[in-house]
Order: structure tokens, then C-alpha cells, then sequence
């Protein structure tokens, strides 16, 4: 059972892999477009730049108008559905910005990859728990952050090769495009899994379809029926609970861990320095290639401690996990803003980045799609997942969309040197860090049946 349920569920996590190339592959392009079509412009008496709204965070723009709406399809046509469309997204993204000849056609071929971004975020880690047990689901779920950090860092590596490879003009349409391999490779795979037997059931499909479901899980024959049960068991709820909606007031709590988790998880800076790694270590003292390099050190940590806290959260637990990323997060960030503020060494400032990436690989990075995927009950899962993971893309869009004004700044304290705003991030963490200690409840251990009744309130 569990070697079958692994690879679904690496099947299904792949669209976290092509989630994390999307989102990194365009620090690579950053510059070159900005000197190839002059996008790095102020937008009226705004402090909004044309470069900073349509080129950097157009991408996730689609990607929150896609974690808002994906729980509709998610919904509607089924999780498993979703997921193969996902794929011709990226696929179609991916070629489409690479052969685009201006500005505003390549924002739009950013959008449609964004799209595919926030549905991914709301399908893959609702598909990948509605499939696994209480033992497992964390690891599982866990799997989909594993695979957005293994994009990352191949994004980076592979924006590295081309820019050797090719030339400056033509090297980040490659960097793009080349993103259209994975995405068609993913879409066939998807094919081949099964149904969520959760969604099956919420739709009323007969148990013929939904046994059919299961058993190509690899679960037992003698335990299918059980395994049957239980989902019905969890969807056995009285009429009244059936029509409630997911703001009819009784899934509050859920829907504030949601919005914290999320909230937090971006207001940490982590893609800020993911998008901006080679223009923040150029500010550091690195040469162009040189922080281009030392960007694939982001990436490898990312994915080393990423394992690590995969191989955590069933045993210490989410909560567990984020005070580790809290305190870590604290301590890195505060140094950053130090390193930047009093001149150190870009050696000691990427030493603090790299420390700042593992906390966050141990922490929100492992926890947070695991956390929003279970907090919620059957019925309002694909909505919930959608409100946690739109939170989360509103707050990044913003961060990326106001940073790259404060580095380009030229009067004030940000001034050639952006120390204010790591500053203002480890603020925010020692504000998390409260958060987790008062209000986060621990979910490890528990069916989803379990957590829907506890957190909604319903005994």
C-alpha cells in the first residue's frame, strides 16, 4: 500500500516541482529584460515600477486569481482533473514567454504559468492528503514542498548552464522555455492516477466507482471496505451541515489558521530572496555570475533541509517544526539586515541567507501546505485550501511587487542598501513565533475526519 501511495503521490507532487521552476526561473531574466526592453520605469508619480507589476509579479497575479478560483474546479471536476490541466498551463507559459517579442505579451504568458502556480498550490496537496493515512499524511503532503524546492533548485542551476551556454540576449528565453519539458512529461504522467475516493464519495459516485478508486491505491482487498466506511463515516453529517458554507461563521477557526499560516509564510521575505537572490548578493559585493552561482547554494540547502523537515513532521509534529523555523528565522534575518547595514562581508551575508533558507525549509516551508490541506473538514476542503493558498499568493504578489522599489531606491535610508527591510521581516517572525505558541494547534496524528470535527467545532 504504501510503495503505491508513494508514487501517486510523487506523480501528483510534481506540480510542486514545476511550482517551484516557475517561480525562480524568472530571477535569471530579471536583468537581461529589464536591459532589453527598458521595463525598469516608474509608472506616472507612482512608486510603482512597469518592471516590478508586469514583469516580476505578473506571474503572481495569476497565481492568486488561481488559488482563488481553484477550488471550483478543484471541486467541480475533481482533483485528479485539475491536475492535467495544471500542466498544459505550464506548458503553454512556459513556450508562450519564451517567444515573446515584447513586454506586455510575455506579463501575459507570466499570468497563464500563475494560473497554474495557485491551482496547483489548492489541488496537489488536497489530492495527495484525501490519499494517505494519519501515519503518512504529512510526509506525503510534504512531498509537494520537497518538489517545489528541487524546482528551485534546478531552475537555478539550469538559469546558471544557459547563461554559460548561450548568449546574454537569447539566454533567458531559454532559461523560460525549457520549462515546457517537465510540464509536457507531468501531464501525461497525471493521467495515469487514480481519483481522490474522498472527492468520489462527496459527489455521490456508487461504490463500485469509488472501491475502484481505492484498490488502485494499492490498499489491501481486506481493507477496502473498512477504508470505505471510514471516508462515508466522515461525510455522514446532518442536512443543515451539508448546505454550510465555508463562511457561514462555524469554520472561523480553520479559516484564521489559514490566513496566518499563509500570512506569515510570505512576510518572512522568503520570495523576495528568492526572486531577487543574484540582485541581492550583487548588492552584497558578488559579480554577476558569482551571485548567480552562489544562488544554487540557496537551492541546494533549500532541498537538504527540506528532507529534514519532511522526515520530522510526523514525528515532532507541524507545531514542533515551526517554533524551530521561528527561532531561525529570527536569529538569520536580524544578521542579514546587520550585514547589510554595517558593510560585512559577502561571504557572512550568504552564510546568513543560507541559514535564513534552512529555518525556513524546516519550518513554514515543510508545514504550511501540509497544515492548510488537513485544518479543514470534507465538504469545504477544495474552498478552504483555496482561501489558505490565496492569502498566501495576495502577500507575495504584494512583497514582490513593493521590493523591487526599495532596492532601486536612491534617497533615504534604502539607499544602496536594503538592511531595513530584513529588519522589518524578523519583526514579523517574532510576531509568528507568538502566533505558533498561542494559537497553532498540532494536527499530526489525527484522521482528516478527526480534524474537520475538531476544528469546526463539531463533537
Amino acid at each position: 500500500m504504501d510503495k503505491r501511495i508513494l508514487g501517486i503521490s510523487l506523480t501528483a507532487a510534481l506540480a510542486g516541482f514545476l511550482f517551484g521552476f516557475d517561480t525562480v526561473v524568472i530571477s535569471g531574466a530579471n536583468q537581461p529584460i529589464k536591459d532589453l526592453w527598458g521595463t525598469n520605469w516608474f509608472l506616472g508619480d507612482s512608486i510603482f515600477t512597469f518592471h516590478g507589476i508586469f514583469i516580476m509579479s505578473m506571474a503572481l497575479w495569476g497565481t492568486v486569481f488561481g488559488s482563488l478560483v481553484g477550488g471550483i474546479p478543484c471541486d467541480r471536476l475533481g482533483r485528479k482533473k485539475t491536475l492535467f490541466w495544471i500542466g498544459v498551463l505550464y506548458f503553454i507559459s512556459a513556450v508562450g514567454s519564451a517567444l515573446a517579442p515584447e513586454p506586455y505579451l510575455f506579463s501575459f504568458f507570466r499570468f497563464i504559468g500563475g494560473v497554474g502556480v495557485g491551482v496547483s498550490s489548492v489541488a496537489a496537496p488536497i489530492y495527495i492528503s484525501e490519499i494517505s493515512t494519519a501515519k503518512n499524511r504529512g510526509r506525503l503532503t510534504a512531498m509537494y514542498q520537497f518538489n517545489i524546492v528541487f524546482g528551485i533548485l534546478i531552475a537555478f542551476i539550469s538559469n546558471y548552464v544557459i547563461g554559460v551556454l548561450f548568449d546574454e540576449n537569447v539566454a533567458w528565453r531559454w532559461m523560460l522555455g525549457i520549462e515546457g519539458l517537465p510540464a509536457l512529461v507531468y501531464t501525461i504522467l497525471v493521467l495515469r492516477i487514480p481519483h481522490s475516493p474522498r472527492w468520489l464519495a462527496l459527489k455521490n459516485r456508487t461504490d463500485e466507482v469509488i472501491i475502484q478508486s481505492i484498490t488502485m491505491l494499492g490498499i489491501q482487498s481486506d481493507q477496502v471496505s473498512l477504508y470505505l466506511t471510514q471516508i462515508k463515516m466522515g461525510l455522514s453529517e446532518s442536512v443543515e451541515t451539508q448546505k454550510e458554507k465555508l463562511f457561514s461563521g462555524k469554520f472561523n477557526k480553520p479559516l484564521l489558521l489559514a490566513f496566518f499560516i499563509a500570512f506569515f509564510n510570505q512576510l518572512s521575505g522568503i520570495n523576495f530572496v528568492l526572486y531577487y537572490a543574484p540582485e541581492i548578493l550583487e548588492r552584497a559585493g558578488l559579480a554577476s555570475e558569482e551571485s548567480l552561482f552562489s544562488s544554487i547554494s540557496i537551492g541546494v540547502i533549500n532541498l537538504i533541509f527540506t528532507f529534514v523537515g519532511i522526515s520530522l513532521i510526523d514525528k515532532l509534529g507541524r507545531k514542533q517544526l515551526m517554533y524551530i523555523g521561528s527561532v531561525g528565522y529570527i536569529l538569520s534575518l536580524a544578521m542579514v539586515g546587520w550585514s547589510f547595514y554595517s558593510g560585512a562581508s559577502s561571504v557572512l551575508l550568504l552564510i546568513f541567507i543560507l541559514i535564513f533558507i534552512a529555518s525556513h525549509a524546516i519550518g513554514q516551508g515543510a508545514v504550511i501546505w501540509v497544515f492548510i490541506s488537513e485544518i479543514f473538514p470534507n465538504k469545504v476542503r477544495s474552498y478552504g485550501q483555496s482561501w489558505g493558498t490565496g492569502t498566501h499568493w495576495v502577500f507575495a504578489a504584494l512583497i514582490t511587487l513593493l521590493t523591487p522599489t526599495f532596492l532601486d531606491a536612491e534617497i533615504g535610508i534604502f539607499k544602496e542598501n536594503p538592511w531595513p527591510i530584513f529588519i522589518f521581516f524578523a519583526f514579523m517572525m517574532v510576531l509568528q513565533l507568538l502566533w505558533v505558541i498561542f494559537a497553532m494547534p498540532e494536527t499530526k496524528g489525527k484522521s482528516l475526519e478527526e480534524l474537520g470535527k475538531l476544528l469546526s467545532g463539531k463533537r
